[in-house]
Order: C-alpha cells, then structure tokens, then sequence
C-alpha cells in the first residue's frame, strides 16, 4: 500500500504490481502527481512543481527511454541583467556566469573528495563534521570581491529555494557530485531540459504500467503497525485498510500530518519536526509582447532570485522565477511580482501571474526538497523502514535528490527492499 500518487509511489507501486504484489494507493489530492503538476494557466499549460530533467539523472532517463517520452529545452539565453551591491548591470549571460564560476568553482572545488560517489555519500569518514556547516558557512571562507560574493549566495538560494544560513553544505556538495563535479552541469540539469509534453506524460506513463488500485481524495489521517507487523491504514473519511507493507511519500514537512502508532524512529521524528530548508516559492508570469530570452539573476535578498524565459502565447513572453521565501511574495501577486521584477526590467509590463504555494499547501508544506545541516546522518535513518512502514520521496533520494530522479530513486529501492524482505 501507498499513500501517495507521488512519482516514488508510483514507481515502488508499478515495480510491486510487476512482481505480482496486490497494491493500493490512497491519494489525497484529487489528482496523480503530488508536487508534479501541470494545470492551464495564463494560456499554457505550465509545471506547477517539478519541471527539468537531464541525462545526467539516471533514474528519470531509464523511465523515459522506456516510455519514449519526448522532451523540449529551455529558450537558450545570450542576455543576461544581474542585481548586485544595489546596483543592476546587463550583459551577456557569459558575462554573468564568468563573475559566478571563481566563487562557485572555489566553493566547490573538493566536491569529489568527499563524494566522489554520488549515491553512496555516507563512505566519507569527514561526514559528521562536513554535515554541520551551512553553504553560508562555505562562502564565508572563500574572500570573494562583494559582487560576486552576492551573487554566488544568491545561485545557491536559488538551488534551495530557501536561504543559504539553513542550507546543508552536504547537499551542495552532493547534487555536485552528481554532476560529475561541475557547476556549469549542474545549472544545466536544473533549468534547460524538460519534458515536451509535461511532467504528467511521466506520471500517466507509469501509473498505467502499474496498474495500481488508485483512491484519489483519500487522506490518510493514522497508520499503525501492530507487534506481528500488519498494518492498518485509517483515512478522514473512516475507512480502514489493512496491508502487509505501507509506503508513506509524503513530504518532510508534511509527515506529522499522519499519526504513527507506535511513533516514527527518533531521527526520522527530529527530521519530520525540524523540516528540510526549502521555503520558497515559484511563480509563472506572462509579460506583454515579445521579450528576447534572459536571465534575471541577483542575490538573496530580493524576493526574486531568478528569472528566465520559458513560452511564448498570443503575442505575449512567459517567465518562469524563483524566491526563498514564499512567505514574503506570493506567486499570484501581480502588483508584487511585478515590483520585484522591476528591479531588473523596469520597462517590462506584467499582465499575469500565476502558481501554487506549496508552502501553504497542508500536504506539501515545502517545494523541491533540500536538506538542512545535520540532516544527511538523519537521511541514512529515513531510508530505513520501521518494521513494514516505510518512507520514500525525492528528499529521501540518495543522489539527486530534490529532483523526480530522486524520486524515482527512492521508490525503486523501497519496492526492492518489500520484493526482499518477504
């Protein structure tokens, strides 16, 4: 059983479903997909969460080189407006990137010596005193001239979608790792591949391959395992289902919305009540008339860290952008969205907003996920079941987490561990 219709629980469901297991999925949304989302705003549709994909992801190509899912980049930029020392330049998006590489090459320059494997972070013997330090705590040391001290902080509060003081130096250093090293890859696997036909096109592939039993508005309020080990799953609406194993995918931040009885683990519990770093929010915004592809990049102090072009609709631009902190900017607020825009492009007229706070949002409570410090040794214990409950998601993805690779990651190797087990 699963309690989500997230792509980890569709993948453990589809990998169970082919080795004969009888499989349930209580969603509580009224819809597949769970932070994977496309809905038809501004006269497109558009990915609410999740969005780019790379080859560099290994888990997420395997899947769509067995569906045969298309996909489409990203408007490739040549311009680029920067916001640094209360001042904004313009230039050419090298220009940009050759003030970000001396920060970013120093700041991550011994990525393989501590992860030189990607998907097996816990060899290195530095790890307990590595994971204590923030991506701050690393800028910090490196001395950079101020502009590009500021903008350096700010393509790492964009990474986390939250500020670089509770960013984990750990997860920096690993997403690197994945990228075999290099920041320029990493930039690529985060903002220039996607999927042509949506993120759904994953979602639908798998679910159907599964064929799972889905409930969709089906909340999962209570699990609880008994000593024999079955389990019983209670909804708000007072049903009752028993199963053998139970899959939760909620997000960190939202676990302690289900009571577990006898409780989680102490470290998975700390984790749940401490929460990832994300806090942030995305926002789609359809400016008037034909804007040349750009990049609005500044530091993380303004509402907006980052911009790019994504569509073109009816005559009209539509920039996709990034803030650390939705509470201060929510993604609908076109007067607001626009105003932090202006610090870049004051001659750019906004006709529309849009998008999802995922904050706010009860089942969510965070966007892409993004480890704190001390929270890589608690991720050792989240990927560990307690008895037959376990817990998947992209933020319990070893390698890239906070991606659907890392997603799909994790709910492979929990279906293993279940095929295993029994």
């Amino acid at each position: 059983m699963s309690s989500s219709s997230a792509p980890a629980g569709l993948t453990a469901a589809r990998e169970l479903r082919q080795r004969g297991r009888s499989v349930l999925i209580l969603e509580a949304r009224d819809r597949l997909g769970g932070r994977t989302w496309v809905d038809n705003r501004l006269g497109l549709d558009l990915e609410m969460g999740g969005t780019w994909i790379h080859w560099a992801q290994p888990h997420v190509w395997a899947e769509i080189t067995r569906y045969g899912i298309e996909i489409a980049q990203s408007p490739v930029a040549e311009h680029a407006y920067w916001h640094a020392g209360g001042t904004t330049r313009q230039g050419s998006a090298e220009e940009l990137f050759g003030l970000l590489n001396p920060g970013m090459v120093a700041m991550l320059a011994d990525t393989r010596q501590y992860f030189d494997r990607p998907y097996e972070p816990f060899l290195t013997p530095e790890l307990e005193t590595l994971d204590q330090h923030t991506v701050l705590d690393r800028i910090a040391t490196l001395n950079l001239p101020p502009e590009q001290d500021e903008l350096v902080r700010g393509m790492w509060t964009l990474n986390f979608n939250g500020p670089p003081e509770v960013s984990g130096l750990t997860q920096a250093l690993r997403w690197c790792s994945a990228a075999s090293g290099s920041w320029q890859l990493l930039f690529e696997v985060c903002a220039a591949y996607k999927f042509k036909h949506g993120t759904r096109s994953l979602i639908n592939a798998i679910a159907a391959d599964g064929d799972a039993d889905i409930r969709l508005k089906s909340l999962v309020t209570k699990v609880i395992q008994s000593p024999g080990g079955c389990l019983s799953v209670r909804t708000d609406a007072g049903e009752q289902y028993n199963a053998t194993d139970v899959i939760v995918t909620l997000p960190l931040n939202a676990l302690s919305t289900i009571e577990f009885e006898p409780g989680l683990s102490p470290l998975k519990q700390q984790a749940a009540d401490t929460g990832q770093a994300s806090r942030g929010v995305k926002t789609w915004i359809r400016f008037r008339g034909q804007v040349e592809p750009c990049y609005l990049f500044g530091g993380p102090d303004l509402p907006l860290t980052f911009a790019q072009t994504e569509y073109t609709v009816d005559g009209d631009t539509v920039f996709v952008a990034f803030g650390p902190e939705a509470a201060r900017l929510q993604p609908d607020d076109v007067d607001g969205v626009a105003k932090a825009l202006a610090v870049w492009r004051p001659d750019l007229v906004v006709v529309d907003a849009t998008g999802h706070n995922w904050v706010a949002d009860p089942l969510s409570r965070e966007t892409w996920p993004m480890l704190r410090p001390g929270q890589l040794e608690q991720l050792r214990d989240l990927q560990q079941p307690d008895g037959h409950l376990h817990i998947a998601g992209s933020g319990f993805g070893t390698g890239w987490a906070g991606f659907m690779d890392g997603a799909i990651e994790s709910g492979l190797r929990t279906a293993r561990r279940i095929v295993t087990q029994s």
